[in-house]
């Protein structure tokens, strides 16, 4: 009788938290929707608490409903990016690291990688040395990596306080995940791949803060001029 009553427990027990979690996904699901398509974050803290510890379960099920796979990696990077904004433009840009993803140079690039990533030699032929260019010069440390150990030794030999990153989906989601002690930023590519990616140069600069001291004079369509695909735009004509 005493072990039956236990088992009843542990077996009720079970069937709250099922549901618990449940309800838990359903609820960040709905607060996602919000976000992404009102542009009003409700309940940051309880978003990036399941969509980080129930990252996988959340995702599955985001997809048997319905909703396109990367979903809940852009509500992670769109809740963090809102809720660390006003703390990270209070760091100095001197303590900031800009990471961008070698997949972002042109197909004939010649820079050549040494111990902290590609050395570009801003030829102009993509926008991976007019972005570094700016970066540095309101005081950012950029760098263009080729992957996470790259990231991992710079972390590590650098004095910083935040970063921003630039990357496709799950790779910024999950990097912003990992780092988020450290106020993190994210920008998210154009155009996905490993090879010859995109990125909207404007939206790069505006989350670094570049037009707060230098306002833009012009502004871009999200799809033209001002995407990182100059070689490819000199093949096609």
């Amino acid at each position: 009788m005493f072990f039956t009553s236990i088992f009843e427990i542990i077996g009720q027990s079970i069937v709250f938290i099922i549901v618990l979690i449940i309800i838990l996904l359903l609820v960040a699901i709905i607060l996602g929707q919000i976000l992404l398509q009102k542009d009003k974050l409700i309940f940051p803290k309880l978003l990036i608490f399941v969509s980080d510890i129930l990252y996988t379960p959340l995702k599955w099920l985001s997809i048997k409903l319905g909703f396109d796979e990367n979903m809940i990696d852009q509500i992670g990077i769109d809740v963090r990016n809102q809720v660390n904004k006003n703390k990270f433009k209070k760091i100095d840009n001197n303590k900031k690291i800009l990471f961008l993803p070698h997949c972002l140079r042109a197909g004939t690039c010649k820079a050549r990688l040494d111990e902290t990533g590609l050395v570009c030699y801003k030829c102009g032929k993509c926008c991976v040395g007019e972005i570094k260019e700016k970066a540095e010069s309101i005081g950012y440390k950029v760098f263009i990596v080729p992957g996470s150990s790259f990231v991992k030794k710079i972390m590590k030999n650098c004095e910083f306080e935040s970063i921003v990153g630039v990357a496709c989906y799950e790779d910024l989601n999950f990097t912003m995940m990992k780092l988020n002690k450290f106020t993190p930023q994210g920008v998210l590519l154009s155009k996905s791949g490993c090879f010859e990616t995109e990125v909207n140069v404007d939206n790069v600069l505006e989350r670094i803060g570049y037009f707060d001291i230098y306002p833009k004079s012009k502004k871009y369509n999200e799809n033209t001029s001002q995407l990182c695909v100059k070689e490819n735009e000199q093949r096609a004509k």
